[in-house]
């Protein structure tokens, strides 16, 4: 082994020498790391990362799409709003079959919905025009998409606990959650590239539908178990320990908790607010589907940035609570601005260079989330306490969408518009979406306050097998590091 830290790449063996009484024999615990959780990981950041694609393949070209499908912009809408709507009641099926079935059953089922889905929405566009139930077909396989998500999208928190050490789980949920925009990344370049008229939109289903073949290949063939052989910390021994019932009435009399649920989803719902209905804010002022596209992409693009940064910053300090705080700051100032910016015609540098701020800030805080949730509420299973902020952020983007699409109003006179047949106005939805942001943002700076139950529980651990070595008289084995598959 060389001295440049390769300890940190395969497996860490840890023996903890745990004594129980005088005249028992002690016991060596083994704990290690596979290589083969990187191939766990990568099929799951690519589930997601087509997931994603599905869900927001329409909202770039959402005039073309309503062109083609016959269709008006507020059902076109509704091809992304289906993933929140089905996603609420499946999200504790999700997570009780995370914590009960395992990984490797939920994955595989969600590779398969998802391929399903994609394939249906290019089937249903094969009829000819005349073909009056196109919306039908291309809604029903969002839905399996739809279905598809919560199965994909709860499984970082889980996936990192299993089967990453506790230097590399926030790394690791970082990398498998930054699959999803990294999707959204994706749909608002290939969509508008791929569709600039609406005869083009079959094509474009075709393209999302052909990696999603492959990836359900590679799930159901590659991924051959839920755990590693021997897990990787001590955590991960008693991962899901709590009835799923239990850790439901834990979490609900967990007050940290409960402030995270509510702030935190808001924050979902604010961000996907504004994926959603990004397109159609700004072609009001003349921005064009391409430039939206643009913005899009740059909003992930930092956001990415952003998360890895923060991920790595927390899995060194362990300072969850700190850095959430300060970016969820600065995102309730980038939502200000973006409601002043989006209003003026002529300003692309200052629209772009918002939405990069946005993105910064606003998505390199998801994933440090979702650790924090399972840190303020161990040991309720990861998937339970991460997924419920989940429901609460889709129960939340449910309620903020229909309410500023309420809240805008039809233009009689719109010359700058490039929105097609009916412009409407975005300015009172862009102002109460940056006062939803930023008052659930001051609600967080406030009130929450917890301990990180997980990390104490692991140096509990470690320390109840240091005393036992002095009581046994025991040596303590060293730290031994090895490659293995």
């Amino acid at each position: 082994m060389d001295n440049n830290g390769e300890a940190f790449n395969d497996i860490r063996t840890v023996y903890a020498a745990v004594s129980r009484g005088p005249n028992t024999d002690v016991k060596a615990l083994l704990f290690r790391v596979y290589r083969r959780r990187w191939f766990v990981l990568l099929v799951l950041c690519l589930l997601n990362c087509s997931n994603a694609a599905i869900w927001l393949t329409f909202a770039p070209v959402a005039n073309q799409s309503a062109q083609y499908l016959d269709v008006t912009l507020e059902e076109i809408d509704w091809l992304s709003l289906v993933f929140m709507v089905v996603a609420i009641p499946l999200s504790f099926v999700t997570t009780w079959m995370l914590d009960t079935l395992g990984l490797r059953t939920t994955l595989i089922l969600g590779a398969w919905l998802n391929m399903l889905g994609a394939l249906l929405r290019f089937l249903g566009t094969l009829g000819a025009e005349s073909f009056k139930i196109r919306y039908p077909i291309v809604m029903l396989g969002q839905t399996l998409g739809a279905l598809a998500q919560p199965l994909i999208i709860f499984a970082p928190t889980k996936l990192a606990a299993l089967w990453f050490p506790d230097h590399q789980r926030a790394t690791a949920n970082m990398i498998a959650s930054m699959a999803n925009p990294l999707g959204i990344l994706l749909a608002n370049i290939i969509s508008p590239v791929m569709a600039k008229t609406s005869v083009q939109i079959p094509q474009l289903l075709l393209a999302y539908a052909v990696p999603t073949c492959i990836i359900c290949f590679l799930a159901t063939l590659g991924i051959r178990s839920s755990t590693p052989p021997t897990p990787p910390s001590a955590s991960a021994e008693t991962s899901g320990s709590e009835p799923f019932i239990q850790g439901i009435k834990l979490l609900l009399r967990n007050r940290a908790y409960l402030i995270l649920l509510l702030c935190f989803g808001s924050g979902i719902g604010v961000f996907t607010c504004f994926s959603t209905l990004l397109d159609q804010i700004l072609c009001v002022h003349g921005y064009t589907n391409d430039f939206a596209g643009l913005c899009g992409a740059l909003f992930i693009v930092f956001g990415i940035i952003g998360a890895g940064i923060l991920g790595l910053y927390v899995d060194k300090t362990k300072k969850f609570i700190e850095a959430i705080k300060i970016n969820m700051s600065f995102c309730a100032v980038a939502c200000i601005a973006f409601s002043v910016v989006s209003l003026m015609p002529r300003q692309k540098a200052a629209v772009a260079a918002v939405c990069s701020f946005f993105g910064f800030f606003g998505f390199s805080i998801y994933p440090v989330a979702m650790e924090l949730s399972v840190e303020c509420s161990y040991p309720v299973g990861e998937a339970t306490s991460a997924g419920l902020v989940f429901v609460s952020g889709q129960v939340q983007s449910v309620l903020y969408i229909v309410l500023l699409q309420a809240l805008t109003k039809r233009l009689a006179d719109s010359p700058l518009s490039t929105c097609g047949d009916v412009a409407l106005s975005w300015r009172v939805p862009t102002m109460v979406m940056a006062g939803l942001c930023t008052l659930f943002t001051c609600c967080f700076l406030i009130f929450f306050h917890t301990r990180y139950r997980r990390l104490e529980a692991e140096e509990r651990a470690a320390f109840g097998s240091r005393e036992s070595n002095s009581v046994s008289g025991t040596e303590r084995a060293p730290i031994v590091e090895r490659r293995s598959c």
